[in-house]
């Protein structure tokens, strides 16, 4: 088993698709091991996105990031890291494979529902940024 860090974005709670998300997640055969529902601070999406400061877009996604309320989870299953990836989509909405979580729930590149970790690294990093061990039951 491994475990990946998701979160289903502002966009996507503020058009009331937190609830369908989750379903999907569960119908993909992940175990839900921790959740929250959180309106992070500026602060927060800065220090969680801080990998990517540098970059032209870090103002504009720490910005969205804070923008509203999201859902942080802690996702079980084999294989999570890649199974979430696949289940989520690419990037831009307009690219991803039909029945994706981005095709379905994303509006545009900076609006796409769903984000999730790339690599067990930096899957570490977030579960530790956003849950204490004792919440990852």
């Amino acid at each position: 088993m491994e475990r990946t860090f998701a979160i289903i974005k502002p966009d996507a709670v503020e058009r009331g698709l937190a609830g369908k998300i989750l379903s999907r997640i569960e119908e993909a055969g992940f175990t839900i091991r921790a959740m929250r529902k959180q309106h992070l601070t500026k602060v927060e999406a800065e220090g969680f996105y801080a990998v990517h400061a540098e970059r032209p877009f870090f103002g504009e996604l720490t910005t969205f990031m804070s923008s509203g309320p999201c859902v942080l989870l802690a996702l079980e299953a084999p294989n999570a890291i890649n199974k979430w990836r696949d289940t989520m989509g690419v990037t831009d909405p307009a690219k991803a494979a039909p029945g994706t979580m981005r095709k379905d729930f994303g509006e545009s590149i900076g609006r796409n529902a769903t984000h999730g970790s790339d690599a067990p690294e930096t899957a570490a990093f977030a579960l530790g940024y956003f849950f204490r061990g004792m919440d990852l039951i």
